[in-house]
């Protein structure tokens, strides 16, 4: 059986092999403006990595579930949880794909086998038979507003399913630009933790919403149009 320690330091080295990777990468194509590793481990691994200290993680994350990261980028916050927590199952969604084709290939040399790579908008996963209502845990990081990512991630996750925004701390206006969009997608917001990252780098609101009963077929609406006109 594989001891605490040898798997810590799987876990490291698969840290670092992600960094490596996402520098050799970035010189392709824009992946993240952050490369040296100490702001990388703290801003973009940390960072990801914040949802594990809050109260709805620790309730709803004690056996698998099914994830979804929606707008995953260059994997945040989807691979560093898949790193740490590989009990879960994860389904990364990017539109763009370079940033697919950067995403599979991480999960291959990282072994992360618990991960599935997406290439589709948020707006058209949610209409998929194949993902709407399917997930635990929906979740995005630096993607959009709330009554934006409202929209986007509430469909995917099943009744009484979890909806997590990563956000920064002024989030209080969004919140209240967001009271018809959370009511029309029924969304409640259960948990708001104030997170402060390592060496001063920065604060962190990590916002936690419950879906009650179903969603209008309609949401979310086509490609463009959540971002365009927010429900307001």
């Amino acid at each position: 059986m594989e001891s605490q320690e040898q798997r810590m330091d799987d876990v490291e080295e698969k840290f670092r092999m992600y960094f490596d990777l996402l520098l050799k990468w970035n010189q392709k194509m824009n992946l993240t403006s952050i490369t040296d590793w100490d702001e990388v481990r703290i801003k973009h691994f940390e960072d990801s990595l914040l949802p594990q200290y809050t109260s709805t993680w620790k309730a709803q994350m004690t056996s698998k579930r099914r994830v979804v990261d929606i707008g995953s980028g260059a994997g945040f916050p989807g691979i560093p949880l898949a790193i740490l927590f590989p009990a879960h199952r994860y389904t990364l969604v990017d539109s763009l794909q370079k940033r697919v084709g950067f995403l599979e290939m991480v999960a291959k040399e990282l072994q992360l086998h618990t991960v599935e790579v997406v290439h589709a908008r948020a707006e058209d996963v949610g209409q998929s038979q194949e993902y709407r209502g399917k997930f635990d845990v929906a979740l995005s990081r630096a993607v959009a507003k709330v009554n934006v990512l409202a929209e986007y991630l509430a469909p995917l996750v099943r009744s009484d399913g979890f909806v997590c925004m990563y956000k920064g701390p002024s989030v209080q206006e969004e919140l209240d630009e967001s009271e018809k969009a959370l009511s029309v997608l029924n969304l409640r917001l259960v948990e708001c933790s104030q997170m402060e990252l390592s060496a001063g780098m920065g604060e962190r609101r990590i916002l936690w919403f419950q879906r009650h009963g179903q969603i209008a077929k309609r949401y979310p609406r086509r490609a463009g149009i959540p971002s365009k006109e927010p429900i307001s």
